[in-house]
């Protein structure tokens, strides 16, 4: 008995040593957590020196603000520093002279063949005319198409001195009444034709110079100086480049 109560009071005696060892580590961590920490303290400035201004942070966004990373610039608040060279003026680029198309050359004209007669003209041949830029025109006064191209044949045949330009209106008759010489010369005084007429009643020159199955009224020739046709157009139209081609070899010879 004696025994069991000297046991007894043993563990009695360790179990209060544990209780007190544990409540004196339980007070040590609550002391520990509400200790105020202790700031590191920040150095000063020497004397003499500026502190730093802190540093704002990179934008992350090309163009945009310190503000809103995310937001475009606007031409009115990105303003760009100045370069140290101002930059080159640019230059216009060259302009590039006009091409000027060759002038065909079909060779010699040509002959006139069974001319029964000329009207106002002083000359008898094509030959007579060397020298010269010559406009041929098959025509015959009662032709509609041929009486639309006068105009332009007209305002050609002022613009030039007779030294450099003439002009030769082969009257190839369609119908009989285009066939008399009386009806020719009053439709050419209607018409303004001032310039020398051939006359192809038979239209044997007319056939001559468009051979095949189809001849053309009118048909327009320009001959240079050496009596080599340079242009040769059916129908009406292509006035820019007739008379393009009449000033050209009036002005060059050796076109």
């Amino acid at each position: 008995m004696t025994r069991l109560l000297a046991v007894a009071a043993l563990l009695l005696v360790i179990g209060l040593v544990v209780v007190a060892v544990r409540a004196q580590r339980t007070g040590e961590d609550a002391v520990a957590l509400a200790a105020p920490t202790t700031p590191t303290p920040v150095p000063s400035p020497a004397a003499g020196q500026t502190a730093a201004s802190p540093t704002p942070a990179t934008p992350t966004q090309a163009g945009a603000t310190g503000t809103d990373a995310g937001a475009p610039t606007t031409p009115e608040a990105a303003e760009s520093e100045p370069p140290d060279h101002p930059a080159p003026t640019p230059t216009e680029p060259p302009i590039a002279s006009p091409i000027t198309n060759p002038i065909a050359n079909e060779g010699p004209h040509p002959e006139l063949r069974d001319i029964d007669g000329w009207l106002q003209s002083e000359v008898s041949s094509l030959e007579e005319l060397r020298g010269k830029v010559v406009v041929v025109e098959f025509w015959t006064f009662g032709c509609i198409n041929c009486q639309r191209t006068l105009p332009n044949l007209i305002e050609l045949y002022g613009a030039h001195s007779r030294d450099d330009l003439e002009f030769v209106g082969i009257h190839s008759p369609e119908f009989a009444h285009e066939a008399d010489v009386d009806n020719i010369v009053a439709a050419a005084a209607d018409l303004g034709v001032t310039w020398p007429i051939a006359l192809d009643t038979n239209k044997r020159t007319f056939h001559h110079w468009q051979e095949g199955t189809t001849a053309y009224w009118p048909r327009t020739y320009v001959l240079d100086r050496d009596g080599n046709i340079r242009f040769d157009h059916i129908g009406e139209g292509r006035y820019d480049e007739l008379n393009e081609t009449v000033a050209r070899l009036i002005a060059d010879p050796a076109l």
